[in-house]
């Protein structure tokens, strides 16, 4: 079995040394069982590419992101000091996360508090490392795939991060096809703003269905996400649809891990 190597920001402050870069995994990627592949699959990234990386472990609280969403600011303020004295406390200054809210907040909404951070989104990050030839990406596992990418929210429209996946998705030797509603008009999967954590208000249809009959339209063999609310709410509609035994949900951290020369 693979052994993943995940060392903490106490173990380099042990060492009297500061990692390249703190990897925020984010309550998704720490507590969802789907959501933790992700979290594996980009750490098995981050060892292939050797990125001296490290994370907080049981240090890491939520970003308060949702409480903020949700309309409780003070609960918010109270989450993100708490994790702003954390961050400062051990100097960090760059910050990779594969949660697009928690990218957001981090970048956004910290510096606001006191937490001044170079904040980038995983697929950032991937995209940089095979530009600067550090991860190499020969495989043909996607060959003859038909892929289809969802743009998150916070991501795209949020912060207008809409190239870095796609070039990522153009080494898979997959076909990529654009669904009509993309880039910047891209439907929400219906998690963001808190939206994930209840119930949908009363309608002919819930948005995530909608926004999975949007992907269906390009006959997909894989629909790519880059955010595990996303990868949840798309996986939902596939079920929705009963298609999850011809399409998969995958997060381009484990499209890129599942290569083969990876």
């Amino acid at each position: 079995m693979e052994v993943l190597k995940v060392p903490t920001m106490a173990d380099f402050m042990a060492e009297g040394k500061q990692p390249e870069v703190l990897f925020w995994v984010g309550s998704a990627g720490s507590f969802d069982d789907r959501a933790k592949k992700i979290t594996k699959a980009f750490v098995k990234i981050l060892n292939k590419a050797k990125v001296d990386f490290a994370v907080l472990g049981t240090e890491e609280s939520c970003t308060g992101d949702v409480a903020k969403r949700a309309g409780n600011e003070f609960l918010f303020q109270m989450q993100a000091l708490m994790n702003i004295e954390v961050l400062n406390a051990y100097e960090v200054k760059k910050i990779v996360t594969c949660d697009p809210h928690s990218f957001n907040c981090l970048k956004n909404e910290y510096p606001d508090l006191g937490g001044n951070y170079e904040v980038i989104h995983h697929t950032q990050f991937i995209q940089e490392l095979i530009k600067s030839g550090r991860l190499k990406i020969q495989g043909n596992l996607y060959k003859g795939k038909r892929i289809t990418f969802h743009d998150p929210c916070y991501l795209g429209r949020a912060n207008n991060e809409y190239d870095a996946p796609r070039d990522i998705l153009k080494n898979t030797n997959a076909s990529i096809v654009e669904m009509k509603l993309h880039k910047r008009t891209a439907l929400c999967c219906g998690a963001g703003g808190a939206q994930m954590f209840k119930e949908p208000e009363k309608g002919d249809k819930d948005i995530n269905v909608l926004r999975t009959e949007g992907a269906l339209e390009t006959s997909p063999n894989i629909i790519a996400t880059a955010c595990p609310y996303c990868n949840t709410m798309m996986t939902d509609g596939i079920k929705a649809k009963e298609k999850e035994t011809e399409i998969s949900v995958l997060d381009i951290a484990e499209l890129i891990a599942n290569s083969e020369e990876l």
